[in-house]
């Protein structure tokens, strides 16, 4: 019998085997990704006794800032990231600070950072490094101190930019994710632009000591390679996205790293991307050691619908046939869950190839067929009928309708239109980033998941105006943008100099305009921003062709008073036996404050962050974006056993560890999204002494 089978008195063997013991010295508690812990001195009967048993205040908040990092806790040591990214260590015991090192200059404000976590490595000699990337930088950092090691890279960090087969200052890239490290390898994935110029999202492997560049593989496919034909002749050279920004899991006995993929850039129209596009959309399973393709499996062909896989894989072991298989499970924002078996690639659900609309758009290809899994059935509602619009009040219901009427509607994979298209799930999922948790004694799979309708609008760029054909896609057409995601660029307290450093170099997701634009346009589009607007637009300096749509912007639809155009539940928590295929239990995650106080409950809510699974029979979220709760559930039935207030929404993965025989749980209470209020503490729980 396999060890992943023996319960009862082996559980806490069966727990060491696939979780994080008494650290969390991975991004998730392990490099399988199955944010399982097999700690039980928290359980379900004394949950309810948990207290606060110390904080840590980064005191780096800033307006609209996030916090969204999953902390590592190894040997009694608590590292992890604040708003501004600064990294620090902290006792785990009690929140008292060992080290700080800032990457970034810092600025009274630096704009929108994000970072899920850090990576952990040591020689089990005495070098132990902390690595963690900010902006384009790389850096590797001593464990005990905090200082660059001087050995890595040059006076202790690489140029993500570097390698990429581009000029490296004319292109963003970074990374918002940790990556895995695979004996003495660091395999790391990259955010890159999501409209051109883009960086390709190749995956890369680095050598953990030196920072030396160990292999490469192309998501854009050049001559010769496998899916080259899936592109315009010479698309690696001017192509962008196909980026692994979400995360990745290592099977590390077999030396596979399976690596899920986004979008290729423009994420909305790809009239210069004609083809299905690999390897965009995709789940890699690579040779750790070499890079080599083993298999892999496209879930959106030709994406227009901004269709990244969201979260890192989760490795499983799972039974068919009275025999163990080990599999690897995929979430996607559309709420659908793949699980494939690890070694080969062939599907334990069946998946149908089914006929999907072409557009109606000027120069759009899309393809003509996609896939959908049939079984388990998606976690997320698949199509925004009339049935489901909100019914909140008759005055929002009726609303919606009209509105509902004048676009083009029809379940997954409905084109992108000059009408404008909705999006259900929305462009932020179903699934998102925190990615689901997995039991290994009962293989159940917990996921959240959001239920917003978005609509989505193409545009054609004007062919004078500079901002319009630049930065309209993102910050709307009034500068307004769409905050947090997409900053409003109105009132801006930044200088002159420093937007124009901006436009030209990029910043995470923005894409560096200097291969495009010289200095003097980028001068006079930032005169435009800090005017608001005021000014005459400046005329197009652009070099070089562009696309002809861009999106009029990223909007949820939402009615008249704010609320989700939909019916609730607007956010779910969902447990799914894995071996069945079916629903254990599916409940309404989150609540609007405001709306519970005029008797409204059980609305669900947007939620980013994932859950963590326990030994002891729980499982902790946060997650939830406007009540602030961090809450205990029973993981056999759903049932709520414990909840807390955080200082700012939770919207992180926790962590549970113990230190000197105690058990602790600690989430990020960073808050900050769709304009909530931001924070920047760090809050560890544990039971009454």
């Amino acid at each position: 019998m396999k060890l992943g089978y023996c319960l009862g008195a082996a559980g806490v063997l069966l727990g060491l085997a696939y979780g994080a013991g008494r650290d969390w010295p991975v991004y998730l508690g392990s490099v399988d990704g199955l944010h399982y812990s097999p700690l039980t001195q928290i359980n379900r009967k004394n949950v309810k006794n948990l207290q606060v048993a110390w904080t840590y205040d980064t005191g780096d908040e800033f307006p609209d800032s996030e916090m969204q990092c999953n902390p590592l806790i190894v040997d009694g040591v608590l590292y992890a990231t604040s708003p501004r990214l600064r990294v620090f260590a902290l006792d785990a015991a009690t929140g008292k600070l060992r080290w700080s090192f800032e990457p970034l200059p810092r600025a009274s404000r630096p704009g929108k950072i994000r970072s899920r976590g850090l990576m952990y490595w040591s020689d089990g000699k005495g070098d132990r490094r902390i690595y963690v990337a900010a902006r384009q930088w790389l850096y590797a950092l001593n464990a005990d101190t905090g200082k660059p090691v001087p050995s890595f890279g040059s006076e202790g960090r690489i140029d993500l930019r570097e390698g990429l087969g581009r000029d490296p200052n004319t292109i963003s890239v970074s990374a918002s994710t940790p990556g895995v490290i695979y004996k003495d390898l660091l395999i790391l994935g990259s955010i890159v632009s999501e409209d051109l110029p883009a960086a390709p999202g190749d995956i890369r492997a680095f050598d953990v000591r030196t920072g030396k560049l160990r292999w490469t593989f192309h998501t854009i496919p050049r001559p010769g390679e496998y899916g080259y034909e899936t592109w315009p002749k010479d698309a690696w050279k001017y192509a962008g996205g196909a980026n692994n920004w979400a995360g990745m899991a290592l099977d590390e006995k077999r030396g596979l790293v399976f690596v899920p993929t986004g979008s290729a850039a423009f994420d909305f129209y790809g009239a210069d991307r004609k083809g299905d596009n690999l390897f965009a959309n995709c789940l890699l399973a690579l040779k750790a050691e070499t890079g080599e393709r083993v298999w892999h499996f496209q879930a959106v062909r030709h994406d227009v619908w901004d269709r990244d896989f969201p979260s890192p894989p989760v490795l499983v072991t799972l039974r068919r046939n009275g025999r163990p298989v080990d599999a690897v499970v995929q979430i996607s924002k559309a709420g659908w869950i793949y699980v494939f078996e690890r070694e080969t690639g062939k599907p334990l659900f069946p998946i149908e190839y089914r006929k999907v609309p072409p557009s109606d758009v000027d120069g759009e290809e899309l393809a003509p067929t996609q896939p959908f899994p049939l079984k388990p059935a998606p976690f997320a509602r698949q199509e925004f009928t009339e049935d489901i619009v909100t019914r909140r009040t008759p005055e929002a219901r009726e609303a919606v309708l009209r509105r509902l009427r004048q676009l083009r509607n029809g379940g997954q994979f409905t084109p992108p239109s000059l009408r404008g298209t909705i999006i259900f799930p929305g462009l932020d999922g179903g699934g998102e980033w925190g990615g689901p948790a997995f039991d290994p004694t009962t293989r159940i799979l917990y996921v959240n998941s959001n239920e917003m309708v978005w609509v989505l609008r193409l545009v054609e760029r004007s062919s004078g105006d500079l901002y319009g054909r630049l930065c309209a896609s993102c910050h709307g057409s009034d500068l307004k943008g769409n905050p947090p995601e997409f900053p409003s660029l109105l009132n801006l307290k930044s200088t002159e100099a420093e937007i124009v450093k901006v436009i030209l170099e990029g910043a995470g997701r923005m894409p560096a305009f200097s291969s495009m634009i010289g200095e003097s346009a980028a001068r006079n589009l930032a005169r435009y921003i800090k005017s608001n607007g005021k000014m005459p637009a400046p005329r197009s300096g652009v070099q070089g062709p562009m696309l002809k749509y861009r999106l009029e912007g990223y909007g949820k639809f939402l009615d008249p008073d704010g609320y989700p155009a939909v019916e609730p539940p607007w956010g779910t928590l969902n447990a799914i036996n894995l071996e069945t295929g079916e629903y254990v239990w599916r409940i309404p995650f989150g609540e609007f404050p405001e709306l519970v106080a005029k008797g409204i409950r059980n609305t669900g809510s947007e939620n980013y962050g994932g859950p963590v699974v326990t030994a002891g029979g729980l499982l902790f979220i946060g997650a939830t974006n406007h009540d602030r709760k961090f809450r205990a559930y029973d993981k056999d039935t759903g049932e709520l056993l414990w909840e807390t207030t955080l200082p700012a929404a939770g919207n992180a993965t926790p962590a549970t560890y113990e230190v000197n025989g105690r058990q602790y749980v600690v989430i990020a209470a960073g808050g900050g999204k769709w304009g909530n209020p931001s924070g920047g503490s760090y809050v560890a729980f544990a039971l009454k002494q």
